[in-house]
């Protein structure tokens, strides 16, 4: 969503780190184009304005710290305030209340407010191990409380029981009541929506909160729709009042001027945010990370959080064994390629390195395809499991047979048993620190850094061998990077910064 802004904000930024000084019109000179690029965004104008002045209020005059440049003081506050107008702290859901807690989710027709339903009752009840009930007061549209239920099977979350003829509010109290004897400890509502906004849709949803009273309410909106998402936003709250937003397809291709605007112009926070159809394509909106994204630094902490979400430990721990014996075949290359999906591709990846979104041009000329990992995948499973423990087998014969069942060619399965020698032979020279240091070190290994990731002081060093970048760049077999990266892939490991050093796995040392 932020992509195109975080190019602008990139380019823009990376010419003041290259000047030794700044003077007052440098500074002025780069606000104006922050401004234009923030505009362009479909970020409010006050938003914008109030923003930029404070920057330029902090970086004209500023004491430089010594070491730093002055460029890299005005990204930092830039940094600071862009936290700053996103909210500072992320706030989750609260659910500090007496059960059954009640959640009203309120929003216009279209924006997913269903589907958000759903996927905050499965993050509930998978990570906060409560108990929760939806119901449906979409009385207008039949096909929404199907839906709903729907929903509620596939996730795994029980719904309300439909019965005909009764109003938004008779369902809101037979919800509550049907929680309080179930001894559930949250009762999701998802209430019906307008195409636009109408006194009949916010009397509606007033009359609701008033019956049930609501611990949060929560409004969903898609952030595609630009300034018209805070439209609604400020509509709702002086209606019903607001606690938070869940805003919606922010992995579509809107330009972000909604996620910008909504805490500076509301003063509700966004507490979460939807990334795919996926049920379990639900984040919370952190506004450090999403700074550190916009501005392309990265999100190391999102990307070790998935990592311990998505990796089987026990699995891992067994794959190191085997990678540190030299055993590595293409079961555990075909575990390691479906790991890689799970942690969403290598784009996904990507994009929670630093550095990594000032090149993306140069990624793109790589050859980065995600659906090669279904490919490889694909052909992997077409091999009996004699050819796949020992790939040696793979004569002519057996590899057009193969390809016929794969839907690829030869030469696909020719790359693949390239790519998996060369990892084979990568991880079994590295298999030792991965064997020792969990079973992160070998993901780890797959981005090029050894036993692990590196300590602030070995950055520093990195950085100051290798002031190009990554010298020798990633490896050029890493799964889905077809030809490899540039040799001299730049950005380098200087935005890091190091990771907290009692993550598990990580190459850091371990708590005592």
């Amino acid at each position: 969503m932020f992509d195109s802004l975080s190019d602008r904000l990139g380019g823009i930024l990376d010419k003041l780190k290259r000047r030794g000084a700044l003077s007052e019109a440098d500074v002025g000179e780069a606000m104006r184009e922050v401004r234009r690029a923030l505009i362009e965004a479909d970020v409010a104008l006050d938003v914008v304005r109030g923003f930029t002045d404070k920057v330029r209020e902090r970086a004209v005059g500023v004491e430089v710290v010594k070491s730093v440049t002055p460029g890299q003081m005005v990204v930092k506050i830039v940094n600071d305030e862009l936290v700053s107008m996103l909210g500072s702290d992320a706030e989750p859901i609260d659910l500090n209340a007496p059960a059954p807690v009640p959640i009203l989710m309120v929003g216009l027709q279209g924006s997913g407010k269903t589907t958000s339903t759903a996927k905050i009752a499965k993050r509930l009840t998978e990570k906060g191990k409560r108990r929760v009930l939806m119901a449906s007061l979409d009385t207008r549209r039949p096909a929404a409380m199907e839906q709903l239920a729907t929903l509620g099977t596939q996730v795994g979350v029980a719904t309300l029981p439909i019965v005909a003829g009764q109003s938004a509010v008779q369902i809101a109290k037979r919800a509550m009541e049907a929680a309080r004897f179930g001894n559930y400890d949250v009762v999701m509502l998802d209430t019906a929506g307008r195409v636009t906004l109408d006194e009949a849709l916010m009397a509606e949803v007033a009359e609701v909160k008033a019956a049930t009273q609501p611990h949060e309410v929560l409004l969903v909106a898609d952030s595609l729709t630009g300034q018209d998402a805070v439209n609604t936003a400020k509509a709702f709250d002086g209606r019903v009042g607001l606690t938070g937003i869940v805003l919606t397809r922010a992995d579509g291709d809107g330009r972000g001027g909604a996620a910008l605007s909504m805490r500076a112009v509301t003063g509700k926070p966004i507490k979460l945010m939807g990334t795919g159809e996926k049920m379990d394509a639900l984040e919370d909106f952190d506004p450090k990370r999403v700074a550190g994204r916009i501005l392309g630094m990265g999100d190391v902490v999102s990307f070790v959080e998935k990592a311990v979400e998505n990796i089987d430990i026990e699995k891992a721990k067994a794959t190191a064994e085997k990678m540190r014996k030299g055993a590595f075949d293409l079961d555990d290359l075909r575990d390691q390629l479906n790991q890689m999906q799970k942690l969403g591709g290598m784009n996904g990846l990507m994009g929670m390195l630093p550095g990594v979104a000032k090149v993306k041009n140069q990624i793109a000329s790589a050859n980065i395809d995600d659906k090669v990992f279904k490919r490889q995948v694909a052909i992997i499973g077409s091999m009996t499991r004699q050819e796949r423990r020992n790939p040696k087998l793979l004569d002519a014969s057996r590899k057009r047979r193969v390809a016929a069942g794969s839907g690829t060619k030869v030469e696909e399965i020719n790359r693949l048993l390239k790519m998996h020698r060369q990892m084979a032979d990568m991880m079994k020279a590295m298999g030792g620190a991965a064997g020792k240091r969990g079973p992160l070190a070998g993901l780890a290994n797959m981005f090029g850094m050894g036993g692990g990731m590196p300590s602030p002081e070995q950055v520093q060093q990195m950085a100051e061998k290798m002031p190009g970048g990554l010298g020798g760049g990633l490896p050029p077999t890493m799964p889905g990077l077809g030809k490899g990266l540039p040799p001299n892939f730049p950005g380098g490991l200087s935005g890091l910064g190091g990771l907290p050093k009692g993550l598990p796995g990580l190459g850091g040392p371990k708590k005592k």
